[in-house]
């Protein structure tokens, strides 16, 4: 019998080697049913599970078999994960649900795409969506970005030109960010974006938030979903078409995120002012103690919020913190990255909030614009959400206690 697992074993993990090669090189890859079917068939034997068997055998992501080493409470998450993604008609409503507490790395691009807005609930219709849209993504780069500077109007060259600076900034500490091919996928995101939505045009900030997309979809062609790994993946390995299909993914997602959010990035930008602003109303009702504290040493929330809201964090927390906030935002719907946020970021400053009142301005200043939050784990991050919802509660449907 143990011989007999044995070779089970090995035979298992030839499979999934090839699986995985498979996986790297097949231009499908944004399909959405990985290959942990042998797993969840073993759980659904072991538990007397009834699930019909679904047959989207073209529609698989492969992945590694780390997911043998999970406990039940994480197979559970995964399977139900799995179950929604392979009906025909998805239930949005569920998935957000299910979303909010988290998504599993493995499922977390497809899950991303479709809380978003970029793929459609009804299963049939995503992968000729992928297609059309990839193509119409491309189809821009000989009009807007290819051309000659002389074809560019002023403005056009003036934001190329902070585009092409802002981005080797982005993320300096990633490796990932210093590859020239990761670069110019970031600069034809972030120039077609801009002149294709002229009211607000590129802003600094917005380099940033292409991040956590570009990462977390190259993850998910790359490590079955795992951050790190992706981080420090060579993108010279990966076939052209499937860099290809994740700047253009990219570039749909962070459109679908800014296109919600626009009000942040155009004149005077009223949005992340209205941020601010409620920032400062829950903070005065909360915490009085560290509201008048700020004030007595003459800390302007706009000093420390501004970057808060137009980055939304992700210069303040660590990758794998800020798509474990995203889950969440995404999952929250249209006001995930707007008022939602403001609630985390509040639940954020109080938490420091002891600390922070034994401080005098320069020693503020100086931790507000370098929160501790490095060593955050998705504890921390999940803590921080909770105290938001609570927020949410109490603030969300009664304004006027904010006056």
């Amino acid at each position: 019998a143990s011989a007999s697992a044995s070779a089970s074993a090995s035979a298992t993990a030839l499979q999934v080697d090839k699986d995985m090669d498979n996986a790297k090189n097949g231009l499908n890859p944004l399909s959405f049913k990985p290959a942990i079917d042998e797993e969840i068939e073993q759980m659904e034997k072991s538990n007397s599970i009834q699930k019909n068997d679904n047959d989207n055998s073209n529609n698989k992501l492969n992945s590694n078999n780390s997911n043998s080493k999970m406990n039940p409470k994480v197979s559970s998450k995964v399977l139900t994960f799995d179950q929604y993604l392979s009906a025909e008609d998805l239930d949005l409503s569920k998935l957000r649900s299910c979303a909010w507490t988290g998504v599993p790395d493995i499922f977390r691009a497809p899950v991303w795409q479709v809380l978003i807005g970029y793929l459609p609930t009804r299963q049939s219709r995503r992968q000729q969506t992928l297609d059309r849209k990839r193509k119409e993504y491309f189809d821009c780069l000989p009009r807007y970005y290819d051309s000659s500077n002389a074809d560019r109007s002023e403005e056009d060259q003036k934001m190329l030109r902070q585009i092409l600076l802002d981005v080797p900034r982005t993320n300096p500490g990633m490796p990932l960010f210093h590859n020239v091919e990761v670069r110019r996928s970031l600069e034809r995101i972030l120039y077609i974006w801009a002149v294709k939505h002229p009211a607000s045009g590129y802003v600094q900030g917005m380099n940033e938030l292409v991040t956590p997309f570009y990462v977390t979809f190259l993850a998910h062609h790359t490590s079955g979903g795992d951050l790190e790994d992706a981080c420090a993946y060579d993108v010279s390995l990966l076939p052209s078409e499937l860099l290809d299909a994740i700047e253009a993914d990219t570039y749909w997602c962070l459109t679908k995120l800014l296109d919600g959010i626009q009000d942040h990035y155009t004149f005077s930008q009223p949005g992340l002012q209205r941020m601010i602003f409620k920032l400062q109303g829950i903070v005065q009702r909360i915490d009085i103690g560290l509201f008048n504290h700020l004030e007595t040493h003459e800390v302007k929330f706009v000093q420390f919020a501004f970057r808060w809201m137009n980055c939304l964090l992700v210069r303040e927390m660590k990758l794998r913190s800020i798509v474990r906030l995203w889950d969440t935002y995404l999952a929250e719907g249209s006001g995930g990255f707007d008022s939602f946020h403001v609630y985390v970021c509040c639940a954020l400053l109080v938490t420091w909030s002891q600390e922070l009142q034994e401080k005098s301005f320069q020693d503020l200043m100086m931790f507000l614009q370098d929160i501790p939050t490095q060593h955050w784990g998705v504890e921390d991050i999940e803590e921080l959400l909770g105290q938001a919802f609570i927020l949410k509660s109490l603030f969300d449907q009664s304004p006027s206690h904010l006056g």
